[in-house]
């Protein structure tokens, strides 16, 4: 019994103009079809970020983002060690949560 190779992906082209942009904030919002994924850079003191990308992806996409993110943060820990989030949970709940919603009246 043989198996099959697993599928080849393409290899990427990356533009010369290509911006590479540092962040450290995303907002995350969502409807039924999409989830779209804010990505901003926040400075010390700065009253407000600044959205350096936006990605908009199916949540069939956006599942398969969370796995594949989960397996190479696994991969990093076992090389170099647990990642420590200060402060506990809530830098991740403060920079990491979703958009809060009006309350109805």
């Amino acid at each position: 019994m043989t198996s099959t190779p697993p599928p080849q992906l393409p290899p990427l082209e990356f533009p010369e103009d290509l911006q590479v942009e540092y962040v450290n904030l995303v907002r995350i919002a969502h409807s039924l079809s999409e989830i779209v994924f804010d990505f901003a850079q926040v400075l010390p003191g700065g009253a407000s970020a600044r959205v350096q990308s936006r990605v908009i992806m199916s949540p069939v996409s956006a599942k398969l983002l969370y796995r594949a993110l989960a397996e190479n943060l696994a991969r990093f820990e076992a090389a170099f060690g647990e990642i420590n989030i200060p402060g506990g949970t809530s830098l991740a709940d403060t920079l990491f949560r979703p958009p809060e919603r009006p309350q109805p009246k």
